[in-house]
C-alpha cells in the first residue's frame, strides 16, 4: 500500500498535525503514516480527544487504523468510503469536543454526506476553542466557504469531569475560497456562560471586560447566559463578524485569580479580517476549494505555519505568505487550481 509519511514533530509539533492529516486522508482517499505523534511534548503521543477524533472518523469513513493507542506516537490511518451516519459518542474525560469536531465537520462536509452526532465531553477546556466560538465563529467562517453545520449545546462540560454534551448536524457542501481583509467596524459581541459560580462574580468581571472595550473606542452587546454543567466553570468569547472579516477571541474563567484569562489586545490589536486561531482552521478547507483563499493576519504563528506544510503535502496545494504593512497576507490556491500569481 502507497502510504503517505508524515513527520508529526514537524513545526510546532503537536496535536494539529494529527487532526489535520486524519481529515485530508478520508476526504483525499490517501493513506497516510504518522510518525513522531507530539514526540515533543510533555505527554507525548496520542492523547483522548485524538483518539474519539480517529475513532468517530474510521467509523464515518470505514477506514482500517493501525496504531491508534493511548500515547502511541505512530499511526497508520487507511480511509474507505464515507457514509451518511447518526452517532453517539462518549470522549469520557473533559477532552475537547471544539478539536473533535475540526476533523469532522470539513470531512463530511466536504465528501458531501451528511452526520448527526450527540457527543459528551468537555465543551470549555484549556488549549482548544470553547463550543461558543465554534457556534459562532467558526461557523460564519466555515459558512463564507460552503460548508454547514449545526450545533445545540444542550450541556456544558467543563475540567476536570467534562461530561457537556452537544447534539451537531453537517450537511453536504460545495466548497469555495473566500477573502478577508480588514475589519471596518468598531462593534463586539460578548457571550458569556457559566456554571455553579456566583453570578455577581461573573457579571462583575463582564463589566471590568465592557468598561476596557469601552475605553478602546468599540461598542459592545452583552449575553450571559447560566447553563447546566457538572462542574463549577465560566467562559467568555468576544467576537466581530462582517463581511470581509471575522475574528473572535475566547478564554475561561481562572478560578485561582477570579478572572477570565483573556487577551484583549488580540481584539484591540487586531485590524485585519481573521483572528490567529481562525487562520489554522481554515487551510484544510482552502487547500480542497475551487480558487485562491486569501486573508491578513499580524504574524505567521507556528501552528499556521506547521498547518501549511502538512496540508500542502497531502493535497498538493500551493501556499504563499507576502509582508505587507503590520502584517501579513496568506494566499491559499485549491488543488483545482495550481498556480499562485
Amino acid at each position: 500500500m502507497n502510504f503517505l509519511k508524515i513527520n508529526g514533530a514537524h513545526g510546532e509539533g503537536g496535536g494539529q498535525i494529527v487532526r489535520s492529516a486524519i481529515t485530508l486522508s478520508c476526504i483525499t482517499n490517501q493513506p497516510i503514516h504518522l510518525e513522531n505523534i507530539r514526540k515533543n511534548r510533555k505527554n507525548e503521543g496520542l492523547r483522548p480527544q485524538h483518539l474519539a477524533a480517529i475513532k468517530i472518523l474510521q467509523k464515518i469513513s470505514n477506514a482500517k487504523v493501525i496504531g491508534d493507542k493511548l500515547g502511541s506516537t505512530e499511526l497508520k490511518f487507511i480511509p474507505g468510503e464515507i457514509k451518511k451516519l447518526e452517532l453517539i459518542e462518549d470522549v469520557k474525560t473533559a477532552g475537547s469536543i471544539s478539536l473533535i469536531l475540526q476533523v469532522l465537520i470539513p470531512t463530511v462536509s466536504i465528501s458531501k454526506k451528511k452526520l448527526s452526532l450527540i457527543i459528551k465531553g468537555g465543551t470549555d477546556v484549556m488549549w482548544s476553542p470553547t463550543m461558543n466560538y465554534t457556534n459562532y465563529v467558526l461557523k460564519e467562517a466555515y459558512s463564507k466557504m460552503g460548508i454547514r453545520f449545526e450545533i445545540e449545546i444542550t450541556k456544558r462540560g467543563y475540567f476536570p469531569k467534562g461530561q457537556g454534551e452537544i447534539k451537531l448536524e453537517v450537511y453536504p457542501s460545495e466548497i469555495k475560497s473566500i477573502k478577508l481583509s480588514k475589519r471596518k467596524k468598531q462593534k463586539l459581541q460578548l457571550k458569556c456562560s457559566f456554571s455553579k459560580i456566583p453570578i455577581q462574580i461573573i457579571e462583575e468581571k463582564i463589566e471590568q471586560i465592557r468598561k476596557e472595550i469601552q475605553k478602546h473606542d468599540f461598542e459592545i452587546e452583552i449575553e450571559i447566559k447560566e447553563e447546566e454543567a457538572s462542574d463549577s466553570g465560566s467562559s467568555v468569547l468576544i467576537y466581530s463578524i462582517e463581511e470581509n472579516s471575522i475574528i473572535g477571541i475566547d478564554g475561561l474563567f481562572n478560578k485561582k485569580t477570579q478572572n477570565f484569562d483573556l487577551n484583549m489586545k488580540e481584539i484591540f490589536d487586531n485590524s485585519f479580517g481573521i483572528d490567529k486561531n481562525m487562520a489554522d482552521m481554515l487551510v484544510v478547507p482552502a487547500s480542497l476549494s475551487s480558487g485562491k483563499t486569501k486573508f491578513e493576519v499580524h504574524n505567521i504563528t507556528k501552528h499556521l505555519e506547521t498547518n501549511l506544510f502538512v496540508t500542502s503535502k497531502i493535497t498538493g496545494c500551493k501556499y504563499g505568505i507576502g509582508k505587507i504593512s503590520e502584517g501579513y497576507e496568506v494566499i491559499i490556491e485549491g488543488i483545482s487550481n495550481t498556480s499562485i500569481k
